[in-house]
């Protein structure tokens, strides 16, 4: 009786490979991406050609079409905080700790604040505007 065996193709990781990520320079991402769209179907043969996940090029073919490649997902950067004019001073009043009633905010962004009951409402109106913009 004949015994049928399958074989899978395995990769094999020296030592000190362990874990060990590729990068990929912005040109070659772009010529990847560009040689993925040139037919249709291409996109599996090419990401098994230069040995990398269906699904990393398509994230790749996203920021392509978005004109970012190579830069973060949306949401993963930081974004310049520009103020127009400066807020208009507060009333000058002695401020003391001890005295100063606290107001707990909880946003709808699920964000929460504590702050003084004696900050300026300008302060508080442009806090409110970085922490939870719509």
């Amino acid at each position: 009786m004949a015994c049928a065996s399958v074989v899978s193709p395995i990769e094999i990781f020296a030592g000190n490979e362990v874990g060990r990520r590729r990068h990929w320079s912005d040109e070659d991402k772009i010529r990847i991406v560009e040689e993925s769209l040139r037919g249709y179907g291409q996109g599996s043969a090419t990401a098994r050609r230069y040995g990398i996940s269906r699904s990393l090029l398509s994230i790749w073919r996203r920021e392509y079409r978005s004109g970012t490649p190579g830069a973060p997902e949306a949401g993963g950067g930081f974004v310049p905080l520009v103020m127009e004019s400066a807020p208009p001073e507060p009333e000058a009043r002695p401020f003391r700790e001890a005295d100063d009633a606290r107001i707990d905010i909880t946003l709808t962004n699920g964000r929460r604040m504590t702050i003084p009951a004696s900050l300026c409402p300008s302060y508080l109106a442009a806090l409110l505007a970085v922490l939870d913009p719509r």
